[in-house]
């Protein structure tokens, strides 16, 4: 009798086995299918500051192209050692959205402008920025309004044009710290970057000793930001559904970064 009982009861078990089995295949293709598309053709990112306003808030979500300048070990998660340099490597342009890996640790996100091509000199007088001794073009905008530690703050705004590529950038003032450097001039193979909130952005103006970024070698470039998919204000949180729709910034939704 119980090996009848045992008999009636194994193909439930098989089939209770095999659905689970199935279950486990079905995620670890997907796991794969994600990874695949994470390391081939974009990522997703979010802001944690005001280095890049006004054209970056903090709480933007933001999508990144990995193909855009080809692959390095940094386009694969956890940074593994596996190939020095870059694969189907190809130049950024000045003006474009980057982000890259912190050269003084390999490992940190950041998102930055790049403003310097290797062999370009790069100069901040008067907080005025200065491309190969020329001053760049750049034309005032209406005031605008920033969070300035926890108080609103009213800024100079102006619109930048390099190679062609107009953006927007804000400023202080023209005797802030970073408003009249040294002249930097751009090693082969790395990048010169900086923040489009001149005044509030540890960039390539500073060095890495001094917490900055100095400058960037072409390796840890992770990819070009493209669009901000979706954007919160800084309050927003997980864990208080409520602030998902009264906390959207729906206005910067889909909005294409320039």
């Amino acid at each position: 009798m119980s090996e009848n009982v045992q008999a009636a009861h194994s193909p439930d078990k098989s089939g209770a086995a095999n659905e689970f089995f199935e279950i486990i295949k079905t995620v670890v293709y997907a796991l794969l299918i994600a990874l695949f598309l994470r390391v081939i053709f974009f990522q997703p990112f979010t802001i944690p500051s005001a280095s890049m306003e006004p054209n970056l808030y903090e709480g933007d979500y933001i999508i990144v192209s990995k193909f855009s300048y080809g692959y390095s070990r940094h386009s694969i998660p956890f940074s593994p050692d596996l190939f020095e340099g870059r694969i189907m490597g190809s130049e950024p342009k000045r003006g474009d959205i980057v982000v890259f890996k912190l050269p003084s640790d390999n490992r940190t996100d950041y998102i930055k402008r790049v403003i310097g091509l290797p062999g370009d000199r790069v100069q901040m007088k008067n907080g005025l920025l200065h491309l190969n001794n020329q001053p760049v073009l750049r034309e005032q905008l209406p005031v605008g309004r920033t969070d300035a530690g926890g108080f609103i703050r009213e800024v100079a705004q102006y619109r930048e044009t390099i190679a062609g590529h107009p953006f927007a950038t804000q400023d202080f003032g023209t005797d802030g710290d970073l408003d009249n450097t040294e002249a930097y001039v751009v090693p082969e193979g790395y990048y010169f970057m900086m923040g489009d909130n001149r005044d509030n952005s540890l960039d390539s103006r500073v060095p890495p000793g001094a917490g900055g970024v100095g400058f960037v070698p072409a390796e840890n470039l992770v990819g070009k930001a493209q669009i901000i998919l979706l954007s919160w204000e800084p309050e927003a949180s997980i864990f208080k559904p409520w602030t998902w729709v009264l906390d959207a910034r729906p206005s910067r939704f889909f909005k294409v970064l320039h």
